[in-house]
């Protein structure tokens, strides 16, 4: 049984999540929040495998609700659900730790399924989505100091791996980046779990996120 809370202020959305919950055999709501500080209070209470996040809540808003969440080293991983072409907030959701991004408007069977990715510990955002996300708002990435390649973490990546890791930030999925470098799909899944444990990265999101803010890729 997976278990799902929800964080929204508005109070049909939560009821429309809720009643999309209930009709799961093995999804569990185990509680509701209608601000950010709300959400860290119940997460931290009840260990939920997945909180379903609204970035804009009054008071402590998604983004710091999110990056609490993960810094407390609980069990949750964060759900984002917005608006994607109305949120700018979006990306910075992804930086704070969210595993996954989805739209409000999604699908109940795409919502569903992002919810059982996440708590299997995968990335829900499609790789070709996150890419968009992060070339429209590419402008929110910090300004770097330095040249691309300095990062300690880049550093201890093999050649293969940083070339795997270039072709998930492009958007690329396992199978294309097997074929594109002729190996074993077994392999790059390898490859990955290696470059998420030296760069630190919760997931395949996250890694993304690493390659654009140490320019390893850049927006187009």
């Amino acid at each position: 049984m997976t278990t799902v809370a929800i964080a929204d202020d508005q109070a049909m959305q939560r009821f429309g999540f809720r009643m999309l919950l209930e009709s799961q055999d093995d999804m569990g709501l185990v509680g509701e929040a209608e601000t950010g500080s709300a959400a860290v209070r119940l997460c931290a209470e009840l260990q939920p495998d997945v909180v379903l996040m609204d970035v804009r809540m009054p008071g402590l808003d998604g983004i710091e609700a999110t990056r609490r969440i993960v810094a407390s080293g609980g069990r949750t991983r964060v759900l984002i659900l917005t608006t994607f072409d109305l949120d700018e907030y979006a990306h910075a959701g992804l930086r704070a730790g969210a595993s996954g991004f989805l739209v409000k408007d999604a699908r109940p069977e795409e919502l569903l399924a992002g919810i059982r990715a996440v708590a299997s510990g995968d990335a829900v955002v499609a790789p070709t989505l996150t890419r968009r996300l992060l070339d429209r708002y590419a402008h929110h990435l910090p300004t770097p100091d330095t040249t691309t390649g300095t990062d300690p973490r880049l550093a201890a990546l093999t050649g293969r791996e940083r070339e795997v890791l270039t072709a998930i930030g492009r958007g690329w999925t396992n199978g294309e980046i097997a074929e594109r470098l002729v190996v074993a799909e077994s392999t790059v899944k390898t490859h990955v779990g290696r470059i998420l444990a030296k760069i630190g990265a919760r997931d395949r999101v996250q890694a993304v996120i690493f390659a654009y803010d140490t320019r390893l890729v850049r927006p187009e």
